[in-house]
C-alpha cells in the first residue's frame, strides 16, 4: 500500500478524498518530525518507531577485503505491536468490521 493507497482507504471511512489527504499528511509529518527530533512514537497496537544512533565502526570492502571507516549515523527502527504482530501471524482472526487494532471490549466479571 503506498500513501496514495492509504489516502483512498482513509478516504471511505472519512466520505472525503480531501480530509483524508489532510488527515494522512499530518499525521505522517508529525511522526517524522517527532522521531527526527529524538523522540519516539508510539501508537498503541500498532507499533513504536523509534530513533537510534549506530556508532562509527570499521568494516571490510568484500572484493578487496580492505577495511573501511562507516561513520556513525541516525536510523530508524520499527517494533510493531503485539497486536499487530498477531494479526500478520495468522494467531488473531482478522475482525470482519472496525478497527482491527484497538483493544478488545472488556468482559463482566462473573
Amino acid at each position: 500500500m503506498n500513501k496514495a493507497q492509504l489516502i483512498q482507504a482513509v478516504a471511505k471511512t472519512t466520505g472525503k478524498r480531501a480530509e483524508a489527504a489532510d488527515a494522512v499528511e499530518a499525521v505522517l509529518d508529525a511522526m517524522v518530525r517527532a522521531v527526527a527530533a529524538g523522540d519516539v512514537v508510539s501508537v498503541t497496537g500498532f507499533g513504536s518507531l523509534t530513533p537510534e544512533v549506530r556508532p562509527a565502526r570499521t568494516a571490510r570492502n568484500p572484493q578487496t577485503g580492505e577495511p573501511v571507516e562507516i561513520a556513525e549515523r541516525r536510523v530508524v527502527k520499527f517494533r510493531p505491536g503485539a497486536r499487530f504482530q498477531d494479526l500478520v501471524a495468522g494467531r488473531r482472526a482478522m475482525p470482519e468490521s472496525g478497527n482491527c487494532i484497538q483493544k478488545d471490549p472488556k468482559t463482566p466479571r462473573p
